[in-house]
């Protein structure tokens, strides 16, 4: 089973973060019965120094390269993202994409019925590569800046609606998708370091979410053991506010 992350800044994560991607790394390793395998055409971390993604600067030592692999970057979202699927599930042979995008999209590129559509046109190309593709989508976590800006907040809310909407409509028994519930307890002001990007805990909630609903819709792997994983409080940050996004990496 060769396992995809797609997804924007909180997916890449930045140098010095362990990343969601590692935790759901760590939860295959002691839950999944069987190869596996996570790919990508990417290993790196965004560098703040540079505001590029050319850090390898990884908090865990233990997370191999090879499972470093995924399709993520820091500012990119549906709109990047769409184009780019078919060709990369094909080289990379995905069986399962597990995808967090939508709030760079809502926050600077376009509103929540055009990021629907570009949602349904990147599901659409992933099929075409692979038929048999299986997704978990994650809905959108409104950041920092839904909390004082009521339109955006409400363009968060109708995108998840939307996003409901079309894994309803496109799942098929061939090609499944599921909608991952929103993650357990997650509070941005304890689980991200800046009102969006993940911390520790937050690190934890993301994977679960992804890992309970491949185990209870698949029977793949088991439930992530949050129990027996200490939630440490991400550190206090100044909140990241309306600032225009990076340059993207689109390739």
């Amino acid at each position: 089973m060769r396992f995809m992350c797609v997804g924007d800044s909180m997916t890449i994560g930045r140098a010095g973060d362990f990343t969601w991607r590692y935790r759901l790394w760590q939860h295959l390793e002691a839950s999944f019965d069987g190869p596996y395998a996570l790919v990508g055409p990417r290993t790196e971390l965004y560098d703040p120094g540079t505001g590029t993604p050319v850090s390898y600067a990884y908090a865990a030592e233990d997370f191999p390269t090879g499972a470093r692999r995924h399709l993520a970057g820091w500012g990119e979202g549906w709109l990047h993202m769409a184009p780019v699927i078919a060709g990369t599930v094909a080289e990379h042979r995905a069986d399962v994409l597990l995808v967090s995008l939508g709030l760079i999209d809502l926050g600077f590129y376009t509103d929540s019925t055009q990021t629907a559509a570009n949602a349904r046109a990147f599901l659409t190309a992933a099929r075409a590569a692979n038929p048999h593709i299986r997704c978990v989508l994650l809905p959108v976590i409104p950041n920092v800046r839904a909390e004082s800006d009521a339109p955006f907040a409400a363009e968060c809310a109708r995108f998840n609606e939307l996003l409901a909407k079309t894994v309803a409509d496109l799942d098929t028994a061939a090609s499944p998708l599921l909608l991952a519930s929103h993650p357990a307890g997650y509070d941005i002001h304890t689980d991200t370091y800046d009102g969006t990007h993940p911390g520790p805990s937050g690190e934890h909630r993301l994977a679960a979410a992804y890992a309970d609903a491949m185990h209870q819709a698949w029977g793949l792997g088991g439930p992530y053991r949050t129990a027996s994983i200490p939630l440490i409080p991400s550190p206090s940050a100044s909140p990241v506010r309306a600032s225009a996004p990076p340059a993207v990496r689109t390739g």
